[in-house]
């Protein structure tokens, strides 16, 4: 071999994406729910559960569309959990410990969002009658709310639109999305900072697809345009020569200059959704690139070419620091990851069917 010769990886493919894989979901899963953390692919016992992330378990389930047996019985395993943290109300508990005692009182924090968030998701898309059935009286229950926190009702108004889309006569979830989408707001006139909010914090993407979805369900063009115009100008300010590089915990700033580490894969699964939700509604294949992008982050093409999962437990590293991937696979980052790759496998089947074929 010549001295000096630098082997240059090839460019990542699309095809280069594996399945989706609930393996190692169902390792961190038992008769309960969906346990939190773990060291490395071992399940941690003892920080218990939390609805934000069975309730994002139930919503990849239910988007299976055709689920083997045992992703069927997680979801049921997932809702039951959800329906007993709802209270009467229709707030939800968020933390349950190991020994399956609630260490919280109902609320309407983040949880509450994504709850509504996967309740919608299992009450429009999944396959089996009684989920869909239980799912959608969980659902109007907790529609009864309104959280005072912008990202939460984000969540909920994404699953608001889940119902919509099955049911465009719903009431309970269009007066959900349309308050969804005025607690996020709109972009200012300044093109240097296309966002309604001073600083971009996390969840970012998830805010402009509320806004997206809203224009789209409710008929409101300008906003719909609105919502388009966040979610581009985000895309281009979180792309680092051509890749993606999410905006890290901590955010960005106007005038600051951007950090980029700690990267949590849960934001380039936001980026995802958020363009493959484009995608469906404009029918414009150029957020082809940008979902690919998100996709091609958990695959090695990220601010430091680390590939950012696990072959062999299927699990999802952690967070992506300056010096590589945090090694533990909790049920969020995994969680992250298996959304993505759903949306990989539809970009795929999509790709097939055209003229020019795949994806670089």
């Amino acid at each position: 071999m010549s001295v000096g010769l630098r082997l240059v990886p090839p460019p990542i493919q699309l095809s280069d994406a594996p399945a989706p894989s609930f393996a190692h979901i169902a390792r961190m899963s038992d008769d309960t729910g969906l346990l939190e953390h773990s060291r490395n692919a071992i399940v941690r016992r003892e920080h218990g559960y939390c609805v934000d992330d069975v309730a994002r378990g139930l919503l990849v389930a239910s988007r299976e569309p055709r689920p083997t047996p045992q992703i069927v019985a997680l979801a049921e395993r997932y809702l039951a959990f959800l329906t007993h943290a709802q209270g009467p109300d229709g707030a939800f508990r968020n933390r349950m410990s190991f020994d399956r005692r609630w260490t919280d009182e109902p609320g309407l924090g983040d949880w509450w969002g994504r709850a509504l968030w996967g309740l919608g998701t299992a009450a429009a898309r999944s396959s089996v009658p009684w989920i869909r059935r239980e799912a959608r009286l969980a659902f109007r229950l907790g529609t009864r709310q309104r959280s005072p926190w912008p990202r939460a009702m984000a969540y909920a108004g994404l699953g608001a639109a889940e119902v919509l889309r099955c049911d465009p006569h719903c009431p309970d979830a269009a007066a959900l999305l349309r308050d969804a989408a005025e607690a996020v707001g709109l972009p200012g006139p300044d093109p240097a900072w296309v966002w309604p909010e001073p600083e971009l914090t996390y969840a970012n993407p998830t805010v402009a697809e509320v806004v997206i979805a809203a224009g789209d369900l409710l008929g409101d063009e300008p906003r719909l345009l609105a919502g388009l115009r966040m979610l581009a100008w985000l895309c281009r300010e979180q792309d680092n020569d051509g890749h993606l590089s999410t905006v890290p915990v901590g955010g960005w700033r106007p005038g600051v200059p951007k950090h980029r580490f700690d990267q949590q894969p849960i934001e380039a699964a936001a980026v995802a959704d958020a363009c493959a939700t484009a995608a469906s509604i404009t029918g414009d294949d150029r957020w082809d690139a940008p979902l690919f992008r998100a996709i091609a982050w958990f695959l090695g093409d990220n601010d430091t070419q680390t590939v950012m999962y696990d072959p062999l437990t299927g699990g999802c590293y952690d967070g992506l620091t300056a010096d590589g991937p945090n090694v533990n696979q909790g049920a969020e980052s995994t969680l992250a990851l298996v959304s993505t790759l759903q949306h990989a496998r539809t970009l795929a089947a999509s790709r097939a069917t055209r003229p020019s074929g795949g994806l670089a």
